[in-house]
């Protein structure tokens, strides 16, 4: 038996409207910027293609999809890249190499029979690891700089269970801007706007074999299953009216072909994920207009600001992006598919996302299958036995 499909966080009388798409633009910044920041500090990538790229991606998102589908970096590719372990021409590679996996796969409509073989529990068990994922790092971006971090947290839980909830991103942002430029009011200075092109490059065969040992593989069972599968997913939940358009195949399409075309200009492996599109949904984004938003953010960042965009997306604290994001992984690991499912559901669903977490997500995916189809043959012997006997 698998759990009620609701849509997690749905509240039928909240109409969040144009000020809910603003705010849900900004929702999934907690996600976005700790890792664009992370690898635009080491120098070495053109902040210019890096925002470009963002922008045109999350631009193509919104117009074909009409619906807020998130755009982020794929967080193990430049998890690997902070710590030094790829270089950029084989982070380059890395986004051409997965956007022709994942074109050939949604080609061939593969990725859609995955889909359907997995049954609900585990796809509740991965959210439920992806969203305490989130909780713990909004929560240690929070540690970090607590009085930044609780009063945004503050914030937002005050007005996230009211009306005012499409309000509550906006405060936000606006707070902690405010309150960094006021405690160093010189971190904007020499900052001027002056147009910015991207250049053009492609990856080197060593950069191939590289990407292909190091990071595609990880890379690749994370996006499958939580960029694609889950937030199919969770997409038909909440906008079950485009639940065709929102497959499995499609989102795997665009990934793949937008990579392909946006790498050569320095842009980083991007994907969907399921926690963005839980934080834009929850926040108030219902249409393509929370993602227009976000790119054209992006766009103007990248183009109008080039070297100097990194230092004006530094002003907002991480800790109260940290804020938005502990809100937004709770509520997509507390969603209603655990408690509404049954015991043994329930703990399959918990067990999975425990593996998500220690482990890793394409490992969490392959323990849930392996208890669902555990489960499965032990409730058909049962019925078995009791026909024959």
């Amino acid at each position: 038996m698998t759990p009620t499909r609701r849509k997690p966080g749905f509240d039928p009388k909240f109409d969040p409207g144009l000020v809910g798409e603003v705010s849900g633009s900004l929702a999934d910044f907690g996600t976005f910027l700790p890792l664009v920041l992370g690898v635009l500090a080491l120098g070495t990538m053109d902040p210019t293609g890096v925002l470009t790229g963002f922008g045109i991606f999350a631009l193509a998102v919104a117009f074909f999809y009409r619906r807020p589908i998130p755009v982020q970096p794929m967080k193990a590719v430049a998890a690997l890249a902070i710590v030094g372990a790829l270089t950029p021409g084989e982070m380059m590679a890395s986004g051409i190499v997965i956007g022709v996996i994942l074109l050939a796969l949604a080609s061939f409509k593969v990725i859609n029979r995955i889909a359907r073989m997995i049954p609900g529990t585990v796809i509740a068990g991965v959210q439920l690891g992806v969203g305490a994922q989130l909780a713990m790092i909004g929560f240690t971006h929070i540690y970090d700089a607590p009085a930044f971090g609780l009063g945004a947290l503050a914030i937002l839980l005050m007005m996230f269970f009211t009306r005012l909830r499409a309000f509550s991103c906006i405060v936000v942002f606006i707070a902690a801007a405010a309150v960094s430029l006021y405690t160093d009011p010189h971190q904007l200075a020499g900052v001027t706007m002056s147009l910015s092109l991207p250049g053009v490059a492609l990856p080197t065969l060593g950069d191939v074999e590289g990407a292909l040992f190091v990071a595609v593989i990880p890379q690749l069972a994370l996006t499958l299953s939580n960029a694609v599968i889950v937030t199919a997913a969770i997409a038909g939940d909440y906008f079950p009216e485009d639940k065709d358009k929102l497959s499995p195949n499609r989102l795997a399409a665009s990934t793949g072909i937008l990579n392909l075309a946006l790498a050569p200009i320095g842009a980083l492996p991007m994907c969907h994920g399921s926690g963005g599109l839980v934080a834009q949904y929850g926040f108030g984004a219902r249409t393509w207009i929370a993602l227009a938003i976000f790119g054209s953010l992006c766009l103007t960042l990248g183009l109008a600001f080039g070297p100097d965009a990194a230092r004006i997306l530094g002003v907002l604290p991480l800790s109260a992006l940290g804020a938005m994001l502990a809100i937004a992984g709770a509520e997509l690991a507390l969603g209603r598919r655990v408690m509404d499912a049954r015991p043994m559901c329930r703990v399959i669903i918990i067990t999975t996302g425990i593996a998500c977490v220690a482990l890793n997500v394409a490992a969490g995916l392959v323990i849930g299958l392996a208890l669902e189809a555990a489960r499965t043959a032990y409730f058909k012997s049962r019925n078995g036995k009791g026909a024959n006997g």
